[in-house]
């Protein structure tokens, strides 16, 4: 199967004003930020993006990407594969004023000099899409749960401890 590269920049505006669709796929090794968050990553990211105007003559992006990372798992910081997918609709703006102006449906993304940054626009839209935590399944993990205790179990028997409200209790009935 023949992979189509993305361009590192484009022409939002110019490809919105005629509709364009590109399809095709980013390396995932060159995003650094991405390898700041999740470790060395290999492999492509596919993407899918729309351009076009809303009925208010707002341009926007419509895309979808979908990658394959390796994450560490925060039980034993082994890698796992985790499959990341986002869907995104991001509004056009030149500059901070703009972009407050877009209905909440869009995202900002700014354009600078009629020119976006493909590479670093789909690198945040993955970073955002990353889950919050990453665990193998505790059969395929190699910590055991024995492992995960930070001490010993409470024994049920024990007394609990002593309210630190008993004080205002006593207080109570004496009045």
């Amino acid at each position: 199967m023949l992979t189509t590269r993305l361009p590192i920049q484009v022409e939002p505006y110019r490809l919105a004003a005629s509709g364009e669709r590109l399809e095709g796929a980013m390396s995932l090794d060159k995003m650094a930020r991405l390898r700041e968050e999740t470790g060395e990553q290999h492999g492509d990211v596919d993407v899918r993006l729309e351009f076009g105007q809303d009925a208010q003559g707002r341009r926007f992006i419509e895309g979808w990407l979908k990658a394959s990372l390796r994450l560490a798992c925060k039980r034993c910081l082994e890698p796992l594969p985790v499959d990341v997918e986002s869907h995104f609709l991001l509004g056009m703006a030149t500059s901070d004023t703009t972009a407050a102006e877009l209905p909440n449906a869009y995202e900002p993304v700014l354009v600078e000099n009629e020119q976006l940054d493909l590479q670093s626009m789909l690198e945040d839209e993955l970073i955002l899409s990353l889950p919050q935590v990453v665990y193998h399944d505790e059969a395929e993990c190699p910590v055991s749960p024995d492992q995960l205790s930070s001490g010993e179990p409470l024994d049920p028997s024990e007394q609990p401890a002593a309210s630190p409200f008993d004080v205002l209790r006593t207080l109570k009935k004496k009045h």
